[in-house]
């Protein structure tokens, strides 16, 4: 069916190539309404009717140079004008090369998204590759998007629908929320008793349900660990799709090991709800957490690694082979990989817990950043998920307000995000000060903050709250043989108890306690806590669990 919806824009600025770049975005007029301006202040006159008319703008695409003013200064106003939208510059190959350093150092301070030579002839899908990337990125952060896999009947303010909206955006599905009361509402509400309650989810590829929980989606989905056909014991069980988990699994598979991966929300970890990750190899451009991580399920899949999204491990019990328990079913493993990485430490403060869902968040919350346009945001934490939070934030919100306890951000945050902050102005960043009060009806409406070095106390407005308060591991699934740290996460190689060691020898780097089970990223004691490292860590534990099997093989041949 044909949508009524007018196309979004794409506005194309160049004095001398305006044509000619109308001429190479052709093959998107289809979809989105080409507007080409000779100058930033034509540009500035396009994007005031656009918004008068109640279209989008996707992308500014503007030549290095226009006649009046620097390009880094125009896109600060269009920045201001429309902040959803993505900015990319395209030079000419004369004054490629020329250009770029005087540029280039806008694109690290996130200025603007790429840095692009203009096509010099037809089918350059290296350009158009980029082009695609960026409208795709866009197309992400759309409320309602033109194509969707998943429609959520119920209230916006309800905690569990702002979980599973969350948990689709997290999974790559988009969704559309629709109002009990809406046409759309009452005919998915027609396929249910009288009395059942929302939210309701209705999905392209099963029956309507009505949830009680995120993992009853994902469960409906994807179905549970005894549907699953993986014989007497695959030789490889992931406990964790994060970024360590998702690389295990694509060593694993790669590399010949019946692979299975068993996740309790989303893939992708704390990891896949940052919205832009600019520092990770082989990214110039930057990627999405989700994004990420569902490439990195795709790959695994078509290895052959198999996934089980939705259900927790409620237990590990070791031997040979090892077993974890679901309240699904159970997995039998020769080895078993611990990437369940952490939680968000909770604020505690009662008030607070009680409206989480109603503008109270624990981590980024992607798809509620699209609901608080025109809305005050406070956002807690001071490492890079924080960061990468708070400018994803800024593209929506009036105000964010970044809280920090530490009296800066450079002990913990990267230095291109710390940057990037600075040159955005719709966020603040309040230093040595926490969140102790709060409260609204039916939703978050204010927070009071207290400084921790004069006790001093003020109360602002807030509409949102984002809580990224560091690692609390979860552990207690784990059997008793699995040595911990004080803090709770799990020891591994020479950090094991040396009464542990086999022989006078620790394990292997990331071996635990328990033979044959491994542990990578958040979850392992001393870890650091990027998503580089995780992925490094997952990729490296396989090496380890293919020596293991051949040993326990070795010791079971006859």
């Amino acid at each position: 069916m044909k949508s009524t919806a007018p196309k979004p824009a794409i506005v194309l600025a160049s004095e001398q190539y305006a044509q000619q770049l109308v001429d190479e975005f052709g093959r998107y007029e289809r979809d989105y309404d080409l507007r080409p301006a000779k100058s930033s202040a034509q540009v500035l006159e396009i994007t005031e009717q656009l918004q008068s008319d109640g279209i989008q703008i996707a992308l500014y695409a503007t030549d290095s140079v226009l006649p009046d003013e620097h390009i880094l200064g125009a896109f600060a106003k269009w920045r201001a004008a429309t902040p959803t939208a993505r900015r990319i510059i395209i030079a000419p190959s004369e004054r490629f090369t020329r250009d770029a350093p005087g540029l280039r150092h806008g694109m690290a301070k996130g200025k603007y998204d790429a840095y692009l030579l203009m096509p010099r002839g037809p089918r350059d899908e290296e350009f158009h590759n980029a082009i695609t990337d960026l409208l795709s990125d866009w197309g992400s952060t759309v409320p309602d998007p033109e194509a969707i896999t998943a429609k959520i009947i119920g209230a916006p303010q309800s905690q569990l629908t702002s979980e599973i909206r969350d948990f689709f955006d997290r999974m790559g599905m988009p969704t559309r929320l629709y109002a009990p009361d809406s046409e759309a509402g009452r005919r998915v509400r027609e396929r249910f008793p009288p009395d059942v309650d929302f939210p309701l989810v209705w999905s392209m590829v099963r029956d309507p349900i009505a949830p009680r929980t995120v993992s009853d989606v994902a469960r409906s989905i994807y179905g549970a660990p005894d549907e699953v056909d993986v014989g007497d014991a695959v030789d490889l069980a992931v406990v964790g799709a994060g970024p360590a988990g998702l690389a295990a699994a694509v060593y694993g598979a790669s590399e010949g090991l019946s692979t299975v991966v068993l996740e309790t929300g989303a893939i992708g970890g704390q990891a896949g709800t940052s919205s832009m990750i600019r520092n990770y190899l082989g990214f110039p451009r930057g990627i999405s957490g989700m994004r990420l991580a569902q490439r990195a399920r795709n790959q695994a899949i078509r290895f052959g690694a198999q996934f089980l999204t939705g259900w927790p491990a409620l237990q590990l019990r070791p031997g040979s082979p090892h077993v974890v328990s679901t309240d699904g079913g159970e997995i039998r493993a020769r080895s078993v990989v611990i990437a369940n990485g952490v939680t968000y430490r909770k604020l505690g403060v009662e008030p607070l817990e009680a409206l989480v869902g109603a503008g109270v968040n624990y981590g980024a919350a992607l798809t509620a950043a699209r609901d608080l346009e025109g809305q005050d945001v406070v956002v807690v934490g001071g490492g890079n998920s924080a960061g990468q939070a708070a400018i994803h934030l800024a593209r929506f919100a009036r105000s964010v307000r970044l809280v920090v306890r530490r009296q800066g951000l450079e002990e913990t945050m990267s230095s291109y995000l710390i940057g990037e902050i600075a040159y955005t102005p719709r966020i603040t960043v309040q230093t040595s000060t926490q969140v102790i009060d709060g409260g609204g009806d039916p939703g978050l409406e204010w927070l009071c903050l207290e400084d921790t070095r004069t006790k001093e106390r003020a109360t602002v407005r807030a509409q949102g709250l984002f809580l990224l308060l560091g690692a609390t591991p979860e552990c207690d699934w784990m059997p008793d043989a699995l040595a911990l740290d004080d803090r709770g996460f799990v020891l591994t190689g020479r950090d094991v108890p040396q009464h542990a060691w086999t022989d006078g020898l620790p394990p292997v780097d990331l071996a635990t306690t328990v033979p044959g089970v491994f542990a990578v990223g958040d979850i392992r004691s001393g870890s650091m806590k990027r998503v580089a490292a995780a992925s490094g860590e997952g990729s490296s534990v396989v090496p380890q669990v293919h020596r293991w099997l051949a040993s326990a093989a070795d010791v079971t041949t006859p």
